[in-house]
């Protein structure tokens, strides 16, 4: 088996704060408080995981925009990159479930990052409560203009090693690549960043060749003609690339987006979860908000808590099968 070496070890994930006992008022699960009819009593803080400028940082200001006029609070947007997000969310999760302190998560955390990461350093999704999905972000595997490469069958006949950025380690950028190079046979070296701005950084730089990039991210620089589309990577052809085939067009088998929702600590009242809930609606609703999505080339997901859980779970599964299957560790260990 051909192995794809990191050049940087993996991020170990924080240890989840301890709870904080719970107050007399009460944090009981589904259940509403005096304090919760109040709610919120100040900012709603929403924590991302990623650097400022990225995608998800995009989609959660977007969302804190239209959400914070709703609950007459402001929804400051706090940035802790790490670990692909399991920083922030572990720290979210330990805070009081009183719903002034939320995640915008991604489902590549709960769905691949376990794949590359001990159980200890992997988020589970039963220790949140989701309040809603939000949207679909596809893949697209780009090429910096140095190298020369403007199909993927350029890659695949250079004969040689190259080397590709992807957006950290337990991503789906990881995923969908490290998978397409297996099957592909193409011999690469994988140099992880903490998010997508870094990692086309590399790309416009020539630091790395290729990296994947969600679309949103890459479109302006693919516009530009600063970075050339190889492969998208969802299902059909993208709207928005429509001469840049699908990676299962090419003959390869890998289909992975990035999906994202917005979390609260397990236990928060189910008042404050609805409040929450109808003011994320309200900004779906907007027109600032649907501009936003078709502007960063988002496709819109806006479904409920529960419906996030199974499908993630469902893509968690899908996605073991995919690496086992090739035999491919997202961590380096084989």
């Amino acid at each position: 088996m051909k192995h794809f070496p990191t050049r940087r070890a993996i991020l170990g994930a924080a240890s989840a704060v301890t709870l904080l006992a719970l107050t007399a008022c009460g944090n009981v699960a589904g259940g509403g408080t005096a304090d919760s009819a109040k709610y919120p009593t100040g900012p709603v803080n929403l924590s991302v995981g990623q650097a400022a400028g990225g995608s998800t940082d995009l989609i959660a200001r977007a969302l804190a925009e239209g959400a914070s006029k709703t609950l007459g609070q402001p929804m400051p947007v706090v940035n802790k990159p790490g670990a692909n997000g399991a920083l922030a969310t572990k720290e979210v999760a330990g805070k009081p479930a009183d719903g002034q302190e939320l995640v915008l998560l991604n489902a590549s955390l709960i769905t691949i990052t376990p794949l590359a990461v001990s159980a200890d350093e992997a988020v589970n999704i039963d220790d949140l409560d989701i309040i809603a999905g939000l949207s679909q972000d596809d893949y697209v595997l780009v090429a910096s203009a140095e190298s020369g490469f403007k199909t993927f069958q350029d890659v695949t006949a250079a004969g040689r090693n190259v080397t590709f950025g992807t957006t950290g380690v337990g991503t789906g950028s990881q995923l969908a690549q490290t998978v397409l190079f297996k099957q592909a046979d193409v011999k690469g070296t994988d140099i992880p960043f903490d998010s997508g701005k870094p990692a086309l950084t590399a790309v416009l730089g020539n630091q790395v060749e290729l990296a994947t990039i969600q679309l949103g991210e890459a479109m302006p620089q693919i516009e530009a003609g600063k970075v050339s589309p190889l492969l998208v990577f969802s299902e059909e052809r993208t709207s928005f690339l429509p001469d840049t085939p699908t990676a299962k067009e090419a003959g390869y088998d890998v289909p992975v987006a990035q999906y994202r929702a917005v979390a609260a600590p397990k236990g928060t009242p189910q008042e404050v979860k609805d409040k929450l809930l109808a003011a994320f609606q309200e900004s779906f609703k907007s027109d600032a908000y649907k501009e936003f999505n078709t502007k960063n080339s988002l496709t819109p997901k806006e479904i409920s808590g529960e419906e996030v859980v199974t499908e993630w779970k469902a893509y968690a599964a899908k996605y073991k099968e995919l690496v086992e299957k090739y035999d491919i560790s997202l961590s380096g260990n084989k």
